[in-house]
């Protein structure tokens, strides 16, 4: 586990979306408070590999150590992307570009943050999703399926990301837990740690989706009490496009996304800016956010990312 080298802040951004020429700007002044800054980049960069790598490329620029985790859309077999790997074979590609850039990726050691606030475990996972933030009423994922299908509320994931060589999205979910689980478990039991993932660990952040039966895509309830079990200061994650923070269990939870520019443009913050993890503020109020949808979110099989 190798350790930064003196003082500094642990920041966080997921959601960047660069295929907006808006965000790409955002991404371009993108820079770190200092040179011990580390960011986690906590998936959706893009929907092709060259917009990826560049970002990627970009930031591991400019901060000490970028870690990276893949949202869903920077899984996605998108019919624009040259690269037309599938399943676990485009994540393990997007994974050696980032060993290429010297990025950080959940197939990593985990590494220690000794800034400020430290010292603190800095994980990215990968883990999915599993259907098992089922619509209330509704049993089966089949249930939950046929409901946002009424809705016309279904992620685009079920055209675009495939689970080669899994049967299922939620089988390869299910192996990411068992095996992340075992490394988390691993760890010195004094040692607290920032888990970073695109789906929050618990189901509480998407209480306030417009739209809760897209909550089936948004993790899964195998993970439902990591943040007690790992000794978690902060759970950082995206994927719902609204940003704020909530607590739970005394844990700090932090969505970190930027999300589209129709989001951005309604919010009083500046966008594009990373948010702080590390030293945490000594006072931090819950913040209410802005509800929301979520990245590739389909009116039925009309619908768009």
């Amino acid at each position: 586990m190798e350790p930064t080298a003196g003082p500094g802040q642990l920041l966080a951004i997921s959601d960047l979306h660069i295929s907006y020429p808006e965000n790409r700007a955002l991404v371009e002044q993108l820079h770190p408070t200092g040179e011990e800054d580390w960011l986690i980049v906590a998936g959706d960069i893009a929907e092709t590999v060259e917009d990826i790598r560049w970002t990627l490329a970009t930031l591991a620029a400019r901060f000490r150590k970028v870690l990276w985790t893949p949202g869903n859309h920077d899984l996605w077999t998108h019919p624009k992307d040259p690269v037309q790997l599938r399943g676990v074979a485009r994540y393990e590609h997007l994974v050696q570009v980032c060993r290429e850039l010297g990025v950080l990726t959940p197939e990593d050691p985990y590494p220690v943050w000794r800034g400020p606030g430290g010292p603190v475990a800095v994980a990215p996972l990968f883990l999915g999703y599993d259907y098992s933030f089922l619509p209330a009423g509704c049993a089966t994922k089949a249930e939950g399926l046929a409901y946002a299908e009424s809705t016309g509320i279904v992620c685009n994931d079920e055209y675009l990301l495939h689970p080669d060589p899994y049967p299922s999205r939620e089988a390869w979910c299910r192996e990411r837990v068992a095996r992340t689980e075992e490394r988390l478990a691993a760890l010195p039991a004094d040692l607290p740690t920032v888990l970073a993932n695109h789906y929050p660990l618990h189901r509480h952040p998407t209480e306030v989706l417009w739209h809760p039966e897209f909550a089936m895509w948004c993790g899964t309830e195998l993970t439902a009490d990591w943040h007690r079990r790992f000794r978690v200061a902060t759970m950082v994650y995206g994927h719902l496009h609204i940003p704020r923070t909530t607590w739970h269990d005394g844990v700090r939870f932090t969505e970190v996304s930027v999300g589209y520019p129709r989001e951005w443009r309604k919010r009083s913050q500046k966008p594009g800016t990373a948010r702080r993890i590390l030293p945490m503020e000594e006072r931090e109020e819950v913040e209410a956010g802005d509800r929301g949808t979520a990245p590739g979110v389909g009116r039925g099989r009309g619908g768009t990312a």
